[in-house]
């Protein structure tokens, strides 16, 4: 590939993503709103960071020149119902629109599992609700010509991760975790195996006219509990954990809101969490891709006892 634009690139994924594409000689171009926000991938060789808004349609018509692929990374966890539809939706469509305009052959998208195969209203948040429709934003690129491939991972554990370490810290501080949506199931997934898989999907045979969806899920099933369990003993904090009822799960959310900051829980992510974040078998999965998933407590293991 002579160029892959990653939007999103100086994210949690992205940085991996990058590293990956750079000791393969692929060259990427990642736009970030401000350039010392992806300083970290200044040093990698055949990376080129460049400080511009993907939000405009002209500035990303100049970026996307004579690239092979796209691959979007870009969402929010927490927000109003407006923003969830600007980025999840309005952004999507300009990036296909662009990609369409550009001669673009490719557009690979980071999507959520949970989200519904159709009738997005159905879906309980408005983060699964926005991640829905504009994955049928890319359904209609699809149909236009553009090779599209959508991957919904579970919950992203890895180094510089907001899950296991944000777990770890806040059993540091607290003598319990009072936790909302303790028995919510998940199938975490390393950050490297969903990079790889990206990279698959960069180079392998896409079926056009529809997108093509790939679920990105670990090996073992954790609850919440389970996360925030594991989290502590591999940091040496294990805490007891406080399963907390619906009704005192949606206070406690509605109190984190009310704080400066991006919350630790909303409301919609205690509604997102209604679905379970684990493989329907609807799509294929990583071992589809040659990606042989980590388990969770392994990898973790040797960044969280240091």
């Amino acid at each position: 590939m002579q160029k892959v634009v990653i939007l999103g690139g100086s994210g949690f994924v992205g940085r991996t993503l990058c590293e990956l594409l750079a000791r393969q000689g692929v060259p990427v171009v990642v736009p970030s709103r401000r350039r010392r926000a992806a300083r970290h991938l200044l040093p990698l060789p055949n990376v080129t960071v460049l400080e511009a808004d993907a939000h405009d349609p002209t500035t990303l018509d100049g970026l996307l020149q004579g690239a092979d692929a796209v691959v979007n990374l870009i969402a929010i966890l927490q927000g109003s119902p407006q923003r969830f539809q600007r980025v999840h939706v309005d952004l999507v469509q300009t990036i296909a629109d662009a990609c369409l305009r550009q001669g673009v052959p490719r557009l690979l998208h980071v999507s959520a599992l949970g989200v519904p195969d159709d009738q997005p209203d159905s879906a309980p948040s408005n983060y699964l609700r926005s991640k829905a429709r504009g994955e049928q934003v890319l359904a209609r690129a699809a149909a236009q010509g553009l090779q599209v491939a959508v991957l919904r991972p579970s919950v992203i554990f890895g180094c510089h991760d907001k899950l296991l370490n944000l777990f770890a810290a806040l059993q540091r501080a607290v003598p319990v975790v009072p936790l909302a949506g303790a028995d919510a199931r998940f199938a975490p997934v390393w950050v490297g195996d969903v990079a790889q898989a990206l990279v698959q999907l960069l180079h392998m045979h896409l079926t056009s006219g529809r997108v093509n969806v790939w679920e990105a899920c670990g090996p073992q099933e954790y609850t919440l509990a389970g996360i925030v369990q594991t989290a502590g003993e591999l940091a040496g904090c294990s805490r007891p954990i406080l399963p907390l009822p619906h009704w005192a799960a949606y206070l406690q959310a509605l109190a984190m809101e009310c704080l400066p900051g991006e919350p630790l829980m909303s409301r919609d992510n205690l509604a997102s969490m209604r679905v379970p974040n684990v493989a329907t078998g609807r799509h294929a999965g990583l071992p589809a891709l040659g990606v042989q998933a980590a388990e969770m407590r392994g990898v973790a293991s040797t960044y969280l006892r240091h």
